[in-house]
């Protein structure tokens, strides 16, 4: 069995949805932003603050270089991982690649009800959220094998839409 990756936007769910897939198929759960949190000892807005965006990105691709191929897991990705060709070709490697999609009102609104997403920190923090969705959704298709769009769906129902597709 492959391993299941999760990519998408902000908002799309990745996080709740990874904590079902792990509890339901028994696997570990790997979290490319816990890591990076734990491997850096800061937040995530701490980073692209202190840091800058670019250290975080190079911290994401050493992150997925790092995961092991061996027994399965279900990995839950930043929001932003698609936007290196590499780390693309990594996720490739990893497993099974499901992008979580979405109506883009939809997904603002569950992103929005976070505070601390740190490329919404500017003046009009919609806009950049609608500039940064339509950007990366190419990426997205390029990077996925199976698009699931969670608009108006529980966090179990997606679940079940991709152990259905498995």
């Amino acid at each position: 069995m492959r391993s299941i990756v999760l990519i998408g936007f902000m908002g799309a769910g990745k996080s709740a949805v990874g904590r079902e897939l792990s509890r339901r198929l028994g696997w570990p759960r790997r979290d490319t932003d816990e890591i990076i949190r734990q491997r850096l000892g800061q937040t995530i807005p701490e980073i692209f603050l202190e840091q800058g965006e670019e250290a975080f990105r190079q911290t994401e691709t050493e992150t997925l270089r790092e995961l092991s191929t061996g027994e399965p897991f279900v990995l839950v990705t930043g929001g932003g991982i698609v936007l290196r060709d590499e780390n693309i070709a990594l996720l490739r490697g990893l497993g099974w690649r499901c992008w979580l999609d979405g109506d883009e009102e939809e997904l603002w609104q569950r992103a929005s009800r976070r505070q601390n997403r740190p490329l919404l920190q500017a003046e009009d923090p919609r806009a950049r959220f609608a500039e940064l969705f339509r950007e990366r959704a190419a990426r997205y298709a390029s990077a996925m094998e199976y698009r699931l769009d969670t608009t108006g769906k529980s966090i179990a129902a997606v679940a079940e839409e991709i152990l259905g597709q498995l």
